[in-house]
């Protein structure tokens, strides 16, 4: 379903790459054997901005996917995507990269 307007993080990209950054902790093994690359998770954005079903759709590691779960899991509610003017449950996806 197309939605009017798609869910986002409170304050924006800007904001989201800000609150990655300092809340990424790249794991000590992964670090260690130098695994880099991008995770992609999808989740429904809920009504009330919160997440849920969270899902790898593209793994780099174990331990880098599971450390993209952790991030996603502290994330402040979202803002909601609309359509007629109400919020609805929306699908979203994003990649979270992991550079050394």
């Amino acid at each position: 379903m197309r939605v009017e307007t798609i869910p986002e993080f409170k304050g924006g990209n800007e904001k989201f790459a800000k609150f990655l950054n300092k809340n990424l902790k790249y794991p000590k093994q992964a670090r260690i054997d130098k695994i880099q690359g991008t995770v992609i998770l999808t989740f429904v954005v809920e009504k009330d901005g919160t997440l849920s079903d969270l899902r790898v759709i593209r793994s780099v590691s174990p331990e880098l996917d599971q450390e993209a779960l952790r991030l996603m899991s502290i994330l402040p509610p979202w803002v909601p995507g609309t359509q007629g003017g109400k919020p609805v449950r929306v699908q979203f996806s994003v990649p979270i990269g992991f550079r050394l």
